[in-house]
């Protein structure tokens, strides 16, 4: 049986994710070992410290390996890559998507209170919460899902947002979840996706990744990082982009929004291919303003 080597952080999702793929593996009798190691991210090192952003921090030391020929396959949250493939990789397979949805987990059961305080690190997620949801603050929360959940139970907050897919993928179940529907939070682009990725001249590791590969997610994920690209968002900048199938292509809707949230613009468009659909929405939000919009959310 061929064994490939699969390249991970060493967060609990992370090796969840990775476990996730060997399974899928040995359903088609090929094995797998989980190599888990360290990122400069997960060392302390800022975006202004990597060429790619703070996306990139999160993934460096995998892709080093990769490249050294140290592992056969980097597995990766795919909202976690730059915009762009490194030269000489491929994103061999994109599994079957889990749910791309953002959950708002309240301490309490009921309505948010007035004013009610909301713990999310990420400034797309923060821009939409305050359009979304008049009156309430938004705070800073940081750490792993356990670390946030506890943290939320402790009282520093009375709500967090998360992915629902990473609390699938942990198998964690906090009461007191609402999912938050796309007219309110449009995910990060990639968002309940996996991205196997591998070196574009390694046909037999992308042979044996190939039956992983689910057609219309990677089809949404490409989509969807095409509008990140043409936009420059690299970074963590409050972006969201979902892409659904539809009879004859996709349908592509995206968000960008000052941080503060008062201003969102929001584009929904179709057509036949990811790069088609990702064109016409980059378009309608660069005619819209989202350069400007962009540029106030890199100012220090």
């Amino acid at each position: 049986m061929t064994t490939l080597r699969i390249g991970t952080r060493r967060s609990k999702l992370a090796l969840a994710q990775a476990d996730e793929v060997r399974r899928l593996l040995a359903v088609h009798d090929v094995g797998a070992d989980i190599v888990p190691m360290t990122t400069s991210g997960d060392e302390g090192a800022t975006a202004t410290e990597h060429p790619q952003g703070l996306k990139g921090v999160w993934i460096d030391t995998i892709l080093d390996a990769l490249d050294n020929g140290d592992i056969d396959v980097a597995v990766h949250s795919a909202k976690d890559l730059p915009a762009e493939d490194d030269d000489g990789f491929v994103i061999a397979a994109v599994p079957a998507r889990a749910e791309p949805w953002d959950v708002l987990i309240m301490r309490r059961p009921g309505a948010l209170p007035p004013g009610a305080a909301i713990g999310t690190s990420a400034l797309r997620r923060r821009a939409q919460l305050l359009a979304g949801f008049p009156g309430v603050t938004v705070f800073d929360l940081r750490g792993n899902v356990d670390t946030r959940l506890r943290k939320l139970a402790e009282g520093e907050v009375d709500a967090a947002v998360l992915a629902a897919a990473g609390l699938a993928r942990l198998g964690v179940a906090p009461d007191h979840v609402t999912p938050l529907p796309l007219s309110v939070m449009v995910p990060a682009p990639g968002q309940g996706c996996l991205a196997l990725q591998c070196r574009g001249d390694d046909e037999a590791v992308r042979d044996h990744l190939q039956p992983l590969d689910h057609a219309l997610s990677h089809a949404a994920l490409d989509a969807e990082r095409s509008v990140m690209w043409r936009l420059g968002g690299g970074c963590a900048l409050p972006l969201g982009a979902y892409a659904e199938p539809i009879e004859g292509g996709l349908k592509l809707s995206a968000v960008i929004a000052v941080p503060d949230g008062s201003e969102i613009l929001r584009v929904e468009r179709s057509a036949e291919t990811p790069e088609g659909v990702a064109a016409l929405v980059a378009k309608d939000l660069i005619d819209g303003g989202a350069e400007r919009i962009l540029d106030q959310a890199r100012e220090p």
